[in-house]
């Protein structure tokens, strides 16, 4: 299987090279630009399989498919947890949120092998996939969750949710006067549910809302660290694949 890495920030692209390795998998080759991605495809054969991020240093990797005609299927690597998820169902092999977990990983390659035995080729139609991306569609968010207390339930509207978390195989919401609630969803499912202007998942653990950042810090290892209005509890750490999605939310 000829596999290649389309990723701008090198650091995440070698990650995921070693993630594929620990599948016997070689990905040699790794992109980082469409510029760059172009130029390849057209002096190279295509591959059997491109892990493929959205976002890169010169525009939108799908640029790279308006300029060249290529056939191999695609697993997208991408922070755009809720534009466009369905167009990225219909139109690739599978997709990983960013920061990429390694069952996913695999999951998404067993996928890939059981749909596209080898030398069978899939041409792609990306142009619904990009008007979402630039346009994303209107669409209606939850304005409010609601949450037992006792043997009682309580709403809560959006704009008093500081942040969403997991814990012990729990989803909860904090407010912003301090409190907890557990929910009876998982992160997974408030990807489609979320306002994407206002929350952000910053890593696997939690979605922050912007309206409730008080501070951020450098932290080790090019991440920052978050600082809301109340919530305490745990250090909120935006993880290094996704601090370059997280600079541009916050524009």
């Amino acid at each position: 299987m000829r596999v290649i890495i389309i990723e701008d920030e090198k650091p995440s692209a070698r990650r995921l090279q070693r993630m594929l390795a620990s599948f016997n998998i070689e990905a040699e080759t790794m992109l980082h630009s469409v510029e760059e991605s172009v130029q390849w495809f057209q002096e190279n054969q295509h591959p059997d399989l491109i892990f493929l991020d959205i976002q890169l240093s010169d525009g939108l990797s799908l640029e790279i498919f308006e300029a060249i005609k290529i056939k191999s299927a695609i697993i997208f690597t991408t922070a755009y947890d809720v534009y466009a998820l369905q167009a990225f169902k219909l139109n690739s092999i599978d997709y990983l949120l960013k920061p990429i977990d390694s069952e996913e990983l695999k999951t998404a390659v067993e996928k890939y092998k059981e749909h596209l035995p080898q030398n069978q080729t899939v041409t792609l139609d990306f142009s619904d996939i990009k008007k979402l991306l630039i346009n994303p569609i209107d669409r209606d968010y939850k304005k409010r969750f609601s949450v037992k207390v006792g043997q009682h339930l309580k709403l809560i509207n959006v704009d008093e949710i500081e942040c969403f978390y997991s814990e012990n195989k729990g989803t909860y919401l904090h407010t912003s006067d301090g409190r907890n609630y557990l929910l009876d969803t998982t992160l997974e499912q408030l990807e489609d549910e979320l306002e994407p202007q206002t929350f952000f998942r910053i890593n696997r653990k939690f979605y922050i809302n912007i309206n409730a950042i008080k501070d951020m810090v450098s932290y080790t290892n090019s991440r920052l660290q978050i600082k809301l209005s109340s919530y305490s509890e745990q250090d909120l750490i935006v993880a290094r694949e996704r601090v370059k999605d997280f600079r541009i939310w916050l524009d």
